[in-house]
């Protein structure tokens, strides 16, 4: 194991900063509780977008972009929503600076007050239904369907880079529908999407559910969820889709002329997934010698190593390998030759295993003679020696073959962390002892949801979709109860 990383088993949560600092995903800012993303974290991010951002246009959407900044009384128009966010919002109060006449630097200038106070954004759901009021007229301008890719800020207090920074990178859908149906529909359709994604591309099974009425989004009627396990046993919300119901456009006063001409309030619905979403893969996959990336979203698939010793075999080796990379990226395989001289293979081998690259292609002199190479996977680090023959075809199949594996020992791992609890006693020693889904009744109050929560910091994550009816006593209270609901500690 790497001298430079703490081992999962003596410090999870420095081993997680070890890996994304290590890695090369981020590091600390000057701004307390903000994060720098570095160009391969970025790179990371960028590939997750993209192909979030194609799923989103195939299902109707387009994207657009809001002001950063929003009139603190469009916050206080939907009571509950102000209710949510109020502790977490920064203000701006005023538009200028200047000198210290007393030389004590640069001050604000009392003269430049704003007339009225704003908040930086948060979240946009205040400012996007004060633009939609002027959007909309008729069901004709129905259905709107957009996103946005945007930074917000949240003042947080306790930070931890990608799981939890004062501002952060994500995307915000925001609809607006004709019917309570129609938005329904769209909600669930935005989970799906989520999970599908999580899923397919991150390598990561998830629970699709909707949230305890404590633990939704603030204006919303609704907050279905998609839940994830880390390696420690602890749940991470990988993403949420809200429905708002008419909330926000009664707030706003969105109204529109229905086919039968009479006026009615607009239906809602948010959703949102964000850069804590990289904190998630490193939680999910990686292991003490470095982070672990899904090829299907990993900034760089492939990395060709050459052994050589002298100009003369490297030249050979470099022949060799440029046909090789060139049928790779016809493929849509990203490839590197590093073939810098300023590091030994063995320094380049650890640095690779480190940022996750998928697989890893070494090739000798020897190998030239032989018309093979090494090939190491990362996953499972195994080392293979290859035919040159055919040897784009075996790499695009070991991809396909490591998301896929990737995929199943993350579901092994969840699938084993979900326990049926009945008794209080097997319920606080399997959240220490094992950790993971706990899937226990719940008489379906906030004050025994706050209760547990308060004894043991587990929450309720989720009531899964499709959850079975069954007749049970809650853990707490033993008072009667419908079904099973998912607890676990979370980040």
């Amino acid at each position: 194991m790497s001298k430079e990383i703490t081992s999962r088993a003596e410090d999870y949560s420095q081993w997680y900063n070890d890996l994304v600092l290590k890695g090369g995903l981020a590091d600390y800012s000057a701004v307390r509780g903000c994060m720098v993303i570095k160009p391969y974290g970025f790179a990371l991010w960028e590939n997750m977008r993209d192909q979030l951002d194609r799923m989103f246009k195939e299902t109707g959407h387009v994207n657009a972009y809001f002001p950063l900044f929003i009139p603190k009384s469009f916050l206080s128009k939907e009571a509950a929503h102000v209710e949510g966010f109020a502790k977490e919002c920064a203000v701006v109060t005023h538009y200028r600076l200047k000198n210290d006449p007393n030389g004590g630097g640069v001050v604000v200038d009392p003269e430049a007050k704003l007339e009225e106070e704003l908040i930086v954004r948060p979240t946009s759901e205040t400012i996007i239904w004060n633009t939609y009021k002027d959007w909309i007229q008729s069901y004709r301008d129905l259905p709107i369907l957009v996103n946005q890719w945007a930074n917000v800020v949240r003042w947080e207090m306790r930070t931890r880079l990608f799981l939890r920074t004062a501002e952060f990178l994500w995307q915000e859908g925001h609809t607006a529908h004709a019917t309570r149906e129609e938005a329904i529909t769209e909600t669930r359709k935005m989970l799906d999407v989520y999970a599908e994604f999580v899923e397919e591309y991150m390598a990561v099974p998830v629970i699709r559910g909707v949230k305890s009425e404590s633990e939704r989004f603030a204006g919303a009627e609704d907050t279905y969820c998609i839940e994830a396990l880390m390696q420690d046993g602890k749940a991470l919300q990988a993403g949420t889709s809200h429905f708002l119901g008419q909330n926000f456009a009664k707030a706003f006063d969105v109204k529109f002329l229905t086919k039968e001409n009479k006026l009615e309030y607009v239906w809602a619905t948010s959703w949102g997934v964000s850069t804590r979403l990289i904190g998630a893969l490193v939680m999910a996959h990686s292991d003490d010698q470095g982070l672990i990336l899904p090829p299907k979203i990993a900034p760089l698939q492939v990395v060709v190593v050459p052994i050589y010793k002298g100009d003369e075999q490297k030249a050979l080796i470099t022949e060799k390998v440029n046909g090789i990379m060139q049928a790779l990226k016809k493929m849509g395989i990203s490839v590197k030759y590093d073939d810098s001289d300023n590091s030994r293979p063995g320094w380049k081998f650890a640095e690779y295993e480190m940022k996750g690259v998928p697989v890893r292609i070494a090739i000798g002199a020897r190998d030239l003679e032989n018309n093979v190479v090494e090939i190491a996977r990362r996953d499972t680090k195994e080392k293979t020696s290859v035919s040159m023959e055919g040897l784009p075809e075996y790499v695009k199949n070991l991809l396909d073959e490591i998301q896929q594996n990737m995929f199943n020992k993350a579901k092994a791992y969840r699938d084993s962390h979900i326990t049926k609890v009945d008794d209080w006693a097997g319920f606080e020693r399997l959240l220490d002892e094992k950790g993971g889904f706990l899937a226990a009744h719940w008489d379906g109050t906030a004050e025994t949801e706050e209760a547990i929560k308060e004894k043991t910091k587990a929450t309720i994550r989720c009531i899964p979709l499709g959850n079975e009816a069954e007749e049970g006593k809650c853990i707490l209270t033993g008072k009667p109860s419908t079904q099973r609901v998912l607890f676990a500690r979370a980040y």
